[in-house]
Order: C-alpha cells, then structure tokens, then sequence
C-alpha cells in the first residue's frame, strides 16, 4: 500500500499523460478514451498514482484524475467558460471581476489534469499556453496603473509549475507596485508534486511589503499523504498563509463523513478551510455534480459534527461571469425582531426567546 492508503504503481517515476500509459499502470482499459484525450489533457503525477488502487472501481483518487468515457457526454446548460473569466478579461491573463483583486494566470498548465476542471477547455499542452514576456508585461502594467487593486491571485494553470526564478521574477514585479499588499497562489502542487516546494519554492513566493497566501486544493483526506503533509509545513514554517479549496463531487467526498476527514485534515496541518465550492456547469462534468440541496444537507451536517475551525464556505460560481456567492442553507428566517433559528440537528427556535 502506498502512503495515505492506496496502491503502489510499479514503473518509472514520471508522469502519465497518454491513454496507452494509463493502461499500462492498470488504471484503465482505454476504450474509447482516444476521443477523450483528444478533447481535454490527461496528467497525473507519481504521486497520485502512487495513491489510486486500480483495484477498486470506485477509488476517490483515481476519480479524480482518471478519464472516462462520461466525459464525452455534455448537458444543455454546460458552457466552456462556465464562470464567465472571459467577459472580465481587460488584458491576456488578467481577469478583473471584483473591484479589490484580480486573477493573474501567468500559465495554463498544470501536473496533473483534474477531470472536473471548471477551465478544462483553457488548460493542458494544447491549451492557451504561458504567457509571453509582452503579455506579463502588459498584465503587470494593468495592476500597476489600477489603484483599488488590493490583491493578486496567480491561477491558470498551476503557478507552481513554474520554476522559482519565474516565481520570483513575478514576486519582484508585483512587490514594486505599493498598493498590492496581498498576493494568493492557487495550487495542487503540494499535494500533487510535493517535492517542488522546497527551500527555494518558498522563498521565491515571498516578496518584501506583501503577505503571502496560498491555496491548497485537496478533496479527499487520502491526498495528506506524508510528503504532501511536509511540504505544507515547509510552506507554514516559510512564512505562507495557507487556505484550502475544494470542490464538492459525487463520488469523491459527497458524504459527511468523507468530508469531515477532509476538513480537519486542512486544519490539522495548519490550513484554515476557506472554499468548498459547488461543482462548475463544465463541459463534461455532469456525472460529478451533486445537487444544491445536496451539498446544503452536508454542510448543515458539519456544523454539529466538527469544529468551527473546519467549516468551509459553501460556494457558487454564477455562471456568466457574475462571481461567487455563499450559498449554504440559512439558519435564520423572519424579521421585525421575530426570527426562527435552525440547529445543527434541524431544530427550529425562536428568537428572542418566548
């Protein structure tokens, strides 16, 4: 068994990025997937194969990472840019959808092809690529000359497939802009390609004047294997903020159980849960989308179940571009100083009392 619970795969220890190798490790038989690979990138890392057991049909890990065939399938009210990055893109790379901050997606690639992927139609080898030195240079220009700019956050992509020389060339830029105080990185890689964050990974996502975030995507608690666990240390112990996010999916982490582990997992290795983001009307993805009712029961559950310091917002991206909103089930109804108030448990009670 491999660290965190599943499988070792024997072979070189390189990523898998073609049909034929996924058969090759026993992950899959590879029927019909060639329509699959030609439409949306392949990739997972040695890490994540190490963690898959090709022996159970209903692997999280493997889930996530694994083609199939449902992925040809798409749905009417699916959309290639289901929220919307493109009606907020000023300049290439940039997208201003909020007055404080803006997305800052320097690549578009990543080490390992999630299949649920909300930008699954923007990223991989035949995606829209890294950007050049004229783009990143417009890119900056755009935070530079927008005052109310208050935050940026590198996605894409992966940023942390970059080196951390092109790490800290973009650091260097965005610490010479004063109004950017606080920069956020949203990655896989410490979980994914643990051994990227190292010494000089850390150091090159720190820059003078800036307070640093990052955002660990996990979904499922078999993802904290030991390696994963000691580069999110590093990360703390570097003087990074970490944040978790996570997308509620059918088959991986949709009971409360799961879900739990998986919460308290972030905490216990000094994540502070922060998104739990409802499942995206990507195209293709429908075989992993819960309802909203759904993921409001299990985010209900939680609540008496676990700590408060492992609750996550429940949240929806507006399709069409209109940005985020929470949208756990309310605890509270009523007004003019009446109100009905639910418990953990479903218990309704008035408030003030009597």
């Amino acid at each position: 068994m491999g660290a965190g619970g599943g499988m070792k795969q024997s072979g070189p220890r390189r990523p898998l990025r073609e049909v034929g190798e996924l058969v090759a490790a026993g992950l899959s038989d590879g029927v019909g997937l060639d329509a699959v690979a030609a439409k949306y990138a392949i990739g997972i890392s040695p890490a994540v194969v190490e963690l898959i057991d090709p022996a159970d049909p209903a692997d999280p890990i493997a889930r996530q990472f694994v083609p199939t065939l449902n992925e040809l399938v798409t749905t009417p009210d699916e959309r290639a840019d289901p929220i919307g990055d493109l009606t907020h893109s000023p300049v290439e790379g940039i997208v201003h959808r909020y007055p404080d901050r803006v997305l800052l997606k320097a690549v578009h690639v990543c080490p390992v092809y999630c299949r649920f992927c909300f930008r699954r139609e923007m990223v991989g080898p035949a995606g829209l690529g890294t950007l050049t030195g004229p783009e990143l240079d417009a890119a900056v220009g755009y935070i530079a000359d927008h005052p109310e700019i208050w935050e940026v956050i590198l996605t894409g992509g992966d940023p942390l497939v970059l080196s951390p020389r092109r790490l800290a060339e973009i650091m260097a830029r965005l610490a010479g802009i004063a109004h950017v105080k606080i920069v956020r990185f949203h990655t896989r890689v410490p979980v994914v390609e643990p051994e990227r964050v190292d010494g000089a990974m850390v150091a090159a996502l720190r820059a003078s004047g800036k307070t640093t975030y990052l955002a660990v995507h996990a979904n499922h608690e078999r993802e904290f294997t030991p390696a994963a666990r000691a580069a999110m240390a590093r990360l703390v112990d570097g003087g990074v903020v970490l944040i978790s996010q996570s997308v509620l999916l059918r088959g991986v982490n949709d009971d409360v159980e799961t879900l739990a582990g998986l919460m308290k997992a972030f905490v216990e290795n000094r994540v502070k849960p922060y998104y739990l983001h409802h499942p995206d009307l990507a195209p293709g993805t429908s075989h992993f989308r819960v309802s909203i009712e759904e993921g409001q029961a299990l985010v209900t559950a939680l609540r008496g179940r676990i700590s408060g310091l492992a609750q996550p917002s429940y949240m929806l991206d507006i399709p069409g571009g209109h940005g985020k909103a929470e949208i756990g089930a309310a605890a509270i109804s009523g007004g003019d100083g009446c109100f009905t108030v639910r418990d953990w448990q479903g218990g309704e009670h008035r408030y003030p009392p009597g």
